[in-house]
């Protein structure tokens, strides 16, 4: 199987980690920087080139698009499925999961429990939209951030008005959500292959914050889920079309609450907490959906 990878940079963990995978099982794979990618789109001739060669017998792509590339990487991206190459994570999925209001709608109509969420843009709205939530802590997040960029909780209700008008003014789309005060600075990463949750992690947020993310200081141990936690893990992918997520979990006292969803979740964390081969999974997903489909 000829497997490319779309990472802009080959020296990251867990794009290390899949091609070692992907070779130990005896494929051939490729890293590409999406960004060096440029198609040709016409009627029944649609083409991808690299560095000056087409681009031809893939049979199956990971996307690892960051949040800065999302645009022009997923434009990548749909034109490798255009020509009939399997992928875990459609274009339209990763863009379903890197918008959070529209994945929080989503995955609200398909009845998954999560923190009460509100959404405004007028100024003269801002006191009825957090009316709407309920009274503070409130946790102010940008809509299109990630491992805890633009995260901000607000202790008081003048607080929350403050950080909305700053956001406001940097013309910046954001979601105020309900604080879930006993998690205790906690959160649960499940990383789901398929309909399956493969592992699963605990993490603790660092002295004094309250965002549980590793890249901000936090700590990881293994997780045991609970049987309702791993169906709200898959669920939740299914409902965006991920073969392949990150799905972060709030244990509260009405039960685990969705967070987040990460259509491109990291490897080294959930590989040193819970001990187990994530990319082999990714690996042999591919393996079993490119052979069902005849590649």
């Amino acid at each position: 199987m000829k497997i490319a990878i779309l990472s802009r940079n080959t020296r990251l963990y867990s794009t290390k980690r899949l091609v070692e995978a992907a070779r130990e099982r005896g494929h051939v794979v490729r890293v590409l920087d999406p960004l060096r990618c440029y198609v040709r789109i016409a009627p029944g001739a649609v083409a991808i080139r690299y560095n000056g060669k087409p681009l031809r017998d893939i049979d199956a792509v990971i996307p690892r698009i960051g949040t800065s590339t999302t645009f022009y990487g997923t434009a990548v991206l749909r034109q490798l499925e255009m020509m009939g190459v399997y992928t875990p994570n459609p274009s339209d999925a990763v863009l379903r999961a890197r918008d959070k209001l529209r994945c929080l709608q989503i995955l609200a109509a398909q009845g998954i429990d999560m923190p009460v969420t509100v959404f405004g843009d007028n100024p003269d709205d801002s006191a009825d939209v957090l009316a709407l939530l309920g009274e503070p802590p409130h946790v102010i997040k940008l809509n299109e951030g990630s491992q805890g960029t633009g995260v901000v909780l607000a202790e008081k209700r003048s607080g929350s008005q403050s950080v909305i008008e700053a956001f406001r003014g940097l013309y910046a789309n954001f979601l105020v959500q309900e604080f879930i005060g006993e998690a205790n600075g906690s959160d649960i990463r499940c990383f789901v292959v398929g309909r399956k949750v493969v592992a699963a992690m605990q993490r603790e947020a660092s002295p004094g914050d309250f965002r549980a993310n590793l890249h901000r200081g936090g700590s990881a141990v293994a997780a045991n889920l609970s049987a309702g936690e791993k169906r709200l893990a898959v669920k939740a992918a299914a409902a965006l079309g991920l073969g392949i997520a990150g799905v972060d979990l709030l244990r509260s006292k009405r039960g685990p609450l969705l967070l987040e969803v990460n259509a491109s979740p990291g490897l080294e964390g959930i590989e040193a907490a819970s001990g187990v081969d994530v990319a082999g999974a990714i690996v042999g997903h591919l393996e079993r959906h490119v052979t069902r489909r005849g590649g």
